[in-house]
């Protein structure tokens, strides 16, 4: 999982609001930074994804890249299906239940799902929006499942040191697209194939276990 440690004064009175939005204290609903459920993270979370399209739609190659633990929400089930027919591509990687199909002709071509079931349980949700090229990445506690986004308080926060951005997309979040020991692609009937096997196989969480620095 990952934490963030940060002397952001704009996240810290988030979080200050956000405590006191939990004892009580405050009913607090606009937040400066952070995305609360179920105040403002679904609304937020649509918004980022139609984002996608229209830029896509304008010239500028979109990509998302979710990795979470259980994808159910029809809402956002029926948006990445829209992105997918409008040529975004969609990498999800998706450890448990998830009621999105991929590669389905004219619906899902665009988009890909990969569950990763390794020595450890893989509890981290990373959200990567390419937003025409001023890339966007959140991390939190939300999974993609009604219950997370209208009624449980979670949180998703944005990565805006590009050092730590750039340690999730291309260390973190390419590695468990590249593994091809533990993952387990979707098929378009809802079954699951092992990756083909290359002969120096990539074991994600035995990379992350080897280089455990930025």
């Amino acid at each position: 999982d990952f934490g963030l440690l940060t002397g952001d004064e704009e996240l810290g009175a988030d979080v200050a609001d956000l405590f006191n939005y939990l004892t009580g204290y405050s009913r607090k609903k606009d937040y400066r930074k952070l995305l609360v459920a179920p105040i403002n993270l679904r609304d937020r979370f649509e918004s980022m994804i139609r984002r996608e399209i229209e830029n896509h739609k304008n010239g500028k190659p979109g990509h998302l890249i979710f990795k979470t633990n259980a994808l159910v929400d029809e809402r956002i089930i029926k948006l990445l299906y829209e992105a997918s027919q409008a040529g975004v591509q969609i990498d999800l990687i998706v450890r448990g239940v998830c009621c999105l199909k991929p590669g389905i002709q004219g619906i899902s071509d665009n988009i890909r799902v990969v569950s990763i079931v390794g020595r450890f349980l893989e509890h981290s949700r990373i959200y990567y929006f390419r937003n025409g090229g001023d890339e966007e990445i959140y991390f939190g506690s939300a999974d993609l499942m009604p219950r997370n986004l209208d009624r449980r308080v979670e949180v998703l926060v944005p990565i805006e040191d590009k050092k730590h951005a750039r340690y999730l997309r291309d260390e973190v979040l390419n590695a468990y697209l590249c593994d091809t020991v533990k993952a387990r692609i979707m098929l378009p009937d809802g079954t699951y194939m092992r990756a083909p096997v290359h002969e120096a196989g990539v074991n994600a969480q035995a990379c992350f276990m080897e280089r455990r620095t930025f």
